[in-house]
């Protein structure tokens, strides 16, 4: 390997943005904040997560274009020292999963001799989500689809929980897109692929947390959890709650009264440009005026 050259890693546990040990990514290109691969996640109960490789389950997390010198501090940091050697973890090179494409890239997977210090499954395969929701009683959520319309609370008699109405949140890499193809149409989704989605934030306590899962078929893995960075007002709010269609389709026309939900209840705070933005998009697709 030499010092010049450039590698590809997956990384799902503490050096994901806003963890303990990101600043270890300092330097390295984010080639995707939204990625995921094959595999089972655990947490072993000692402040990070592990990835035990299968050929089962989904683990999500980020992928990095990172220089020799990140790589060694990788694998200083996840006592990796080479193949056959005694390693807590393995790195090994897998396909990772983005909205950009497939990648080849080095993922920490737990030696088979380590295995005993897995302790608890983590069933959505996601650790920022997991650990996040274990250790704060409200939340952000980021809503840019049919939720930004409270009629959708209100009818679902679960309005109470959504009162705290922070502002528009501007997400900045992703674009708006209809992927969830379901028999009446396409539902919303946020697709990473540069661009701007603007959306209701809203601050929630736990009972809606509960709704909102119920809501997005997480059981079912219809939508995923995962946190994300907006701007309000111009400050920056990390790790904001938004939920992401897990098997993407081709963009599907939504119904009209889907549409319609989400230019009425975006019209309330978003910005007239964006809901300009949106109607255009919707009828240079799929020939909606609404």
């Amino acid at each position: 390997m030499g010092a010049t050259e450039k590698f590809l890693v997956f990384v799902y546990g503490t050096l994901r943005r806003h963890e303990a040990n990101h600043h270890l990514l300092k330097g390295a290109c984010c080639v995707a904040q939204q990625a995921w691969t094959k595999g089972l996640l655990y947490d072993t109960g000692l402040g990070y997560p592990a990835l035990k490789a299968a050929n089962e389950g989904m683990v999500y997390g980020e992928l990095y274009e990172l220089d020799f010198k990140h790589l060694q501090s990788l694998d200083k940091l996840e006592d990796y020292f080479g193949p056959g050697q005694n390693n807590l973890y393995n790195r090994n090179k897998q396909t990772i999963l983005t909205d950009k494409g497939e990648y080849e890239a080095f993922v920490y997977s737990i030696h088979p001799d380590q295995e005993s210090i897995l302790k608890q499954s983590i069933p959505l395969g996601d650790w920022t989500v997991y650990h996040s929701f274990n250790t704060q009683p409200t939340f952000y959520y980021f809503a840019y689809g049919s939720c930004m319309d409270e009629e959708r609370f209100v009818s679902a008699r679960v309005d109470q929980y959504f009162q705290n109405i922070v502002g528009r949140g501007v997400l900045n890499g992703y674009t708006l897109g209809y992927t969830r193809r379901v028999s009446d149409g396409g539902r919303a989704d946020i697709v990473e692929s540069g661009g701007i989605v603007e959306g209701v934030v809203y601050e929630v306590q736990e009972q809606g947390l509960h709704y909102l899962y119920r809501r997005e078929g997480v059981k079912y893995r219809t939508y995923r959890p995962a946190l994300i960075d907006v701007t309000v007002d111009g400050n920056l709010l990390k790790n904001v709650l938004t939920f992401i269609v897990v098997n993407k389709e081709e963009d599907t026309a939504p119904p009209y009264d889907y549409a319609e939900e989400i230019i009425r209840g975006g019209s309330r705070y978003l910005s007239p440009e964006y809901i300009e933005k949106l109607k255009q998009q919707l009828k240079d697709q799929f020939n909606m005026i609404l």
